[in-house]
């Protein structure tokens, strides 16, 4: 194996590990909002169910 294949295989694999560790840092930012709407969808959810009847 020649030093321009190592040199390579360092720059590919360092590319995808950046790229793999950018990724899991978005979704990973978008969790919290997620979980505050999940929470206020239930919040309303509750209240429509403990709402009186309009007949």
């Amino acid at each position: 194996m020649s030093w321009d294949r190592v040199t390579l295989l360092v720059l590919a694999s360092f590319g995808c590990l950046t790229l793999l560790l950018t990724q899991v840092s978005e979704v990973l930012s978008k969790v919290p909002p997620i979980i505050r709407a999940w929470r206020r969808v239930q919040d309303e959810l509750r209240r429509s169910d403990h709402s009186p009847d309009e007949d």
